[in-house]
């Protein structure tokens, strides 16, 4: 890891000034420490602000960049206006990071800035990711990707540099809780991140509440799937979940997995 480490240093050495899109968790906040590390402030967070991202989540992503000494900027990205997104079909990622890398370009620009940079890993290419496509045909630059660091091997030198998002828990914008053609509303991503704020609440750390209309289908760790049945944590989730509009709340029995909503179209498109 120390030679990857090295190669980053250099790579980022390399682009003199970028921008990063900064969301907070595991990997932009890796890329975003070694870039101030090495490109001193010749760096800029920018945070998108969203109601595909909750308010906290904007909240901490503030609040480490200040940490780490890094100038941020606050941007609101409009979604919502672009009926591709909307109707949520399954290129729908394609749409958003085409809208935001659009104006972090933008951004770097009147910042007189090089580069767009984003937290991307190697592991990241097992899913299926259509943003990855937007983010290519702008010339956003992955180099964490680039240089091969999975995420384990993010939260270990993370965890060494000791910064604080080392174990946080994965996190991808809500719209990821909702099956493609299913038309994202601000009232859906509202439902799924109160029941998702409520798991947190309980304890739970690693976890997506799936939307589907009446169901909400909850994952959480395989290893935490006997506490969410144990003593009346079953029955306040129930009732949590109902509250929030659910008629059938129901437990994924293989667990919390990244892009389990990706599933049944890889398994029906051998393309992808």
């Amino acid at each position: 890891m120390l030679h990857k480490l090295s190669k980053l240093r250099s790579l980022l050495g390399e682009y003199k000034k970028t921008l990063i899109a900064f969301s907070g968790g595991v990997d932009s906040t890796f890329l975003l420490k070694v870039a101030r590390d090495t490109l001193g402030e010749n760096v800029l967070a920018v945070i998108a602000e969203s109601p595909t991202y909750p308010s906290a989540e904007v909240a901490w992503a503030k609040k480490i960049s200040l940490e780490l000494g890094v100038r941020s900027l606050v941007i609101q990205t409009d979604e919502f206006s672009d009926a591709n997104f909307v109707n949520n079909p399954k290129e729908r990622c394609y749409y958003c990071k085409e809208e935001l890398f659009s104006k972090l370009l933008e951004i770097a620009k009147a910042n007189n800035l090089n580069y767009v940079l984003d937290g991307s890993n190697a592991d990241d290419k097992s899913d299926y990711r259509p943003g990855t496509q937007a983010k290519n045909e702008l010339g956003i630059k992955s180099p964490l990707q680039e240089i091969g660091f999975t995420k384990d091997e993010i939260r270990a030198c993370s965890k060494d540099l000791g910064l604080p998002t080392w174990d946080k828990p994965s996190y991808a914008c809500l719209a990821s809780r909702i099956p493609y053609g299913t038309k994202i509303t601000e009232a859906i991503l509202k439902q799924v991140g109160e029941g998702e704020k409520f798991l947190r609440a309980l304890g739970f750390s690693q976890l997506r509440v799936r939307h589907h209309g009446p169901v909400a289908r909850i994952e959480v760790e395989p290893e935490a799937i006997a506490d969410v049945l144990a003593g009346d944590t079953r029955d306040k989730i129930t009732r949590k979940f109902e509250s929030l509009g659910y008629t059938y709340v129901s437990l994924d029995l293989k667990g919390y997995r990244t892009g389990s909503m990706n599933e049944v179209i890889i398994s029906n498109d051998s393309n992808l």
